[in-house]
């Protein structure tokens, strides 16, 4: 999380200029339905399961959790902060989280 950022800074629904920003920075999420979206394809159900628990320690720390879902190899992502009504950067530091536990 970015330090100069505040809680509820972090938690404000991004602008549509700010959002275009963001994306360019996460080549590999795109915006569904108002969600960041992601879908990921590892070796195996290990793999993919380990990630899910790998991000889920991070989700704790941001009191900030995922729509996602597994089947075998796959991990299907959606983030959102319902509070705000779409997208914030707490959706953004997910998604970087999440590509960093991909060694993106």
């Amino acid at each position: 999380m970015p330090e100069h950022q505040s809680d509820d800074e972090l938690a404000e629904r991004l602008a549509d200029d700010e959002l275009a920003k963001r994306l360019a920075e996460l080549p590999a999420w795109s915006v569904v339905d108002g969600k960041l979206h992601r879908e990921i394809v590892l070796a195996d159900f290990a793999e993919a399961f380990g990630l899910m628990a790998h991000v889920a320690v991070w989700a704790e720390r941001l009191n900030h959790h995922p729509e996602w879902s597994n089947v075998y190899n796959r991990v299907t992502i959606d983030l959102v902060t319902h509070d705000a009504g779409g997208l914030t950067e707490l959706d953004v530091t997910l998604a970087r989280r999440i590509d960093r536990a991909l060694g993106e």
